[in-house]
């Protein structure tokens, strides 16, 4: 019963991404989500109170993501090696755990706000430059630390369009990430 219960929430969840990302988040009724799946609304409410507790749900899931890579983080000595490993873990995230998220903030900014998830969010992407630069943090390789972080970013945000793999866009993005990594740590 528990796997039908989770199949039935991951359910709701790709498919209220897929109508947030068509027609938009506020133009998406819980009515409408219920419906692509053929059941009823009561089941949606079932497994989130409201239609927020979604978006919540999948930041969330973001959010633990990238925890994660901030505690493996912390156990490494800072370095180029491990900045690059970071960004590899965090194209990883984004790409995969967190791409309906991501997704969701790019084509849903007003609502993204509105809803309170991204404070927390930006805060953490602030915390993977800081574990990129190491201890030294200096200006300029935090400017190219978030600039990698958001060629990543941007990637799952505004390449759905791009004739690529999920995977070549991801590989892709990472290798521009570590480019635009190498430019700064070689600066500093």
């Amino acid at each position: 019963m528990a796997g039908r219960r989770t199949d039935t929430r991951d359910r709701i969840r790709a498919v209220a991404m897929e109508l947030f990302s068509a027609q938009g988040y506020d133009q998406t009724s819980v009515r409408e989500i219920a419906e692509r799946l053929a059941i009823t609304k009561a089941a949606v409410y079932y497994h989130f109170p409201a239609k927020e507790d979604i978006v919540v749900s999948l930041a969330d899931d973001l959010r633990e993501g990238v925890e994660q890579i901030l505690a493996w983080a912390a156990t490494q000595p800072p370095g180029r090696a491990t900045g690059r490993e970071i960004l590899r873990r965090y194209g990883t995230v984004l790409h995969d755990t967190g791409r309906e998220m991501t997704r969701f903030m790019y084509e849903n900014q007003a609502a993204f706000r509105r809803l309170g998830v991204g404070s927390a969010l930006r805060y953490q992407f602030r915390l993977v430059a800081d574990a990129i630069t190491g201890p030294a943090r200096d200006p300029l390789a935090i400017f190219h630390a978030r600039q990698a972080l958001l060629a990543i970013s941007w990637s799952v945000g505004m390449m759905g369009d791009v004739e690529l793999t999920d995977e070549q866009c991801r590989a892709a993005a990472v290798a521009l990430a570590l480019d635009i990594y190498e430019r700064g740590a070689s600066n500093a």
